[in-house]
Parts: C-alpha cells; structure tokens; sequence
C-alpha cells in the first residue's frame, strides 16, 4: 500500500508508515496538478494547508481517506470526497499546546510592544520607552473565544500565571470547569483587556471581529488571533488600532496580503508567518497522529475524527 505525502510532515510519521509496511510517496511540490499526477496507485494521503481538490480526487483509482495534518480542514473538498467515496478525517489538539504557547507569547508581546522596541533598537533609535507606554496583564480580564484544546489551555495559563479572570465566549461547549461564561460575545468584549480568537470558521464566525464589534471593545484592549485569518475584518481591525480602540494585536493568521499592506506597517500589529503548531514536538505529534488516523481507516474502521461518509 501507498500513501501520498501532500507537504512534508515530521520523520517519525514516515517512519510509523514503512514500519507499517506502507510506502510514503512524497510530492515535490503540493500544486493539485502534481498531486493529481501522484495520486494513483495511493490507497491514502496526508495533506496540510494545501488541502484536497474535485481534481486529486478525480485523478486516484483507489484512494480510500484523506487525512488532515492538523484541525483546519477547509482546504479539502468534502463534498468531492464523499462523491468519490474518499473518507477525510483530521487531527484536531495534537498541536494545541503549541498554539496555546504562541497565543501566550503574542499577548505578553504585544502589551509590552516587543517588536517595535527590537526594530527601533536595530536601527539605532533610543528612546522607545519614553515614548510609548506598555502595559501588564496580570490580574486583569481575558475572553477566550472558542474552548476548545487550545483555548481551555490558553485560559489554563492565564489565569495560573498571571491570575488574570478569563471569561469563555464558547456557545457550543456546555462545560467550562470553573471558568466564567461570558453571557454573550459583545458582553464579554466590553469587560476584556485581552481577547484571544480560537474558533473555528464557519458562516456565523467570519468577521465575528468587525468594526460594530470593536466598538464594543473596552478602550486600549489586545487581540490575539491565532485561529483562522477570516474571523477578523482587518480594515475595522486597523481603524481600531489607528484610533487606539485596541492597544495592540498579534496575528498568527492573516489575509495574504496584510504583511505588505498597512497592517504590516503599524508598529502596534505583530505578524507570526502562522508559527502556531510549527514547534517540532507538535509536528511530531500531528504527523504520528495523521499516520494513525490512516492506519485506523485503511483497517476498515472509522477513526474518531472522520468527517464525512456517516
């Protein structure tokens, strides 16, 4: 047996599927053309961001599941799938920690203005402290927008390491522990000094931050988007920033063109090139995951995490 290697994932996965007596073909590149070429023969693939195509699907002859390296799994055309009779499935939480660690580390970057200060050292510039003022985030307020492995984590840290009250925007999970339901998402962006974005996309969450949204926000608060590029409309985001609604934002995710645009030209946005699960733990753990999920369907069972074929 095959199986298709979209875009590379960490050795130990590879290793678990000849260990398995499947051979990995690896793609040179991850264009829908080449990966349509490589297709035939493959009994499974494993792809990334790069996603599944009506034209991969149409190009394999055996292909029984298409395994997502991660949670997101908008790239992959389920509707092809299930026509093809290919089951997808994903691996959701494997690199929560990691994400939850950056989400961490953009907010306390962010109030204390990391990387405008590192810049304007660079070149020379003295005087940042002076003229800027940075703030400190223990004992305050926090939304955590989405409970899931990532947000209950991120919500974990906060308020252990820095006693700060997290409130939970989350209406599809019923059961927070002891933490505080926010009693509606514009509420709770009234009373957070940070707010850290960790749901998924969907029709109701695109552009859930928005300029109404934002004029809600209590005055001078961070916004940390690790989770999809599209809850944020990034126009309101920028006015928001140019009129000091919010203080400062760090972004993991992003429109394509945000980094040359005037969001990368403000020294109050932080721009990570989507770092969130890219720690070589969390890519050990997605990759082996992904290969088990594999393993789990050309078995003949359902794994856990299949999302299409009921």
């Amino acid at each position: 047996m095959k199986c298709l290697i979209v875009q590379p994932v960490h050795e130990d996965g590879l290793a678990l599927l000849r260990q398995k007596g499947i051979e990995p073909v690896i793609c040179p590149d991850a264009a829908m053309s080449t990966v349509a070429a490589l297709v035939p023969g493959c009994d499974a693939a494993i792809t990334r961001n790069a996603g599944f195509t009506e034209e991969a699907f149409a190009a394999s002859d055996r292909l029984k599941v298409v395994v997502v390296h991660g949670a997101g799994h908008d790239a992959v055309d389920k509707d092809a799938a299930t026509r093809h009779g290919v089951l997808v499935c994903n691996t959701p939480g494997a690199n929560a920690q990691s994400v939850s660690e950056l989400a961490l580390g953009l907010a306390l970057s962010a109030a204390r203005l990391i990387p405008a200060a590192d810049r304007q050292e660079r070149a020379g510039q003295s005087g940042f402290r002076d003229r800027n003022q940075t703030l400190e985030l223990q004992g305050k307020t926090a939304l955590v927008v989405g409970w899931g492995h990532t947000g209950s984590r991120l919500g974990k840290m906060l308020a252990g390491a820095l006693d700060m009250r997290v409130l939970v925007h989350s209406p599809r999970v019923k059961d927070l522990g002891d933490f505080e339901r926010a009693t509606s998402l514009e509420a709770g962006l009234g009373e957070a000094d940070l707010i850290s974005l960790h749901t998924p996309l969907r029709p109701e969450t695109r552009h859930m931050i928005n300029r109404d949204s934002l004029s809600l926000v209590k005055r001078g608060a961070i916004l940390v988007n690790t989770a999809r590029a599209g809850l944020v409309d990034e126009a309101a985001l920028l006015e928001a920033l140019d009129s000091g609604q919010l203080f400062a934002a760090g972004l993991d995710v992003y429109e394509e063109e945000a980094p040359l645009g005037p969001l990368g030209q403000s020294d109050r946005v932080i721009l990570a090139p989507h770092l969130g699960g890219a720690t070589e733990e969390a890519m050990r753990r997605i990759a082996v995951a992904s290969v088990e999920n594999v393993l789990t369907a050309l078995s003949g069972a359902r794994p856990a995490t299949a999302l299409n074929l009921d």
